[in-house]
């Protein structure tokens, strides 16, 4: 189940776990790569949130951290040493999710692309269950 990697003692006190600091930080890079973040990017970054982590008391609290996170990280690593771990299930909701905020200006430029590259392979994801959440998306799109 999705939910147990994020239970931790933070979490229990209603805080969000490192989890999920560490996915909320991953959608906002992947936000921000085409140099336009937007207000519609950072809603679906709050709702994936909020669908993978009932928990989180204060969302506003979680982005601005996310958000400084992202902005003091020099990789993407910071982001994937956790997540990679994390159960199939999971994997799948965050790169479909990563999906739609790259779709949410309808257009996927090279940045965006690389990082989705390079996620498959740091998330050990294979490249078919990628592709066919891509199509997915961009046909909602």
């Amino acid at each position: 189940m999705i939910f147990k990697f994020l239970k931790d003692k933070d979490n229990e006190k209603g805080q969000s776990s490192d989890l999920t600091l560490k996915t909320a930080s991953l959608l906002i890079h992947a936000a921000k790569i085409d140099e336009n973040y937007t207000s519609k990017e950072k809603t679906l970054i709050e709702e994936t949130l909020l669908t993978i982590d009932s928990k989180i008391s204060d969302i506003e609290k979680l982005m601005i951290n996310a958000e400084k996170n992202e902005k003091n990280s020099n990789q993407i690593l910071d982001f994937t040493k956790e997540l990679k771990n994390a159960d199939q299930a999971f994997k799948v909701k965050i790169i479909e999710s990563l999906w739609k905020i790259i779709y949410s200006n309808k257009e996927v430029d090279m940045y965006e692309a690389n990082l989705m590259s390079r996620l498959t392979g740091l998330l050990y994801l294979d490249k078919k269950t990628v592709a066919e959440i891509k199509e997915k998306v961009e046909k909602d799109f």
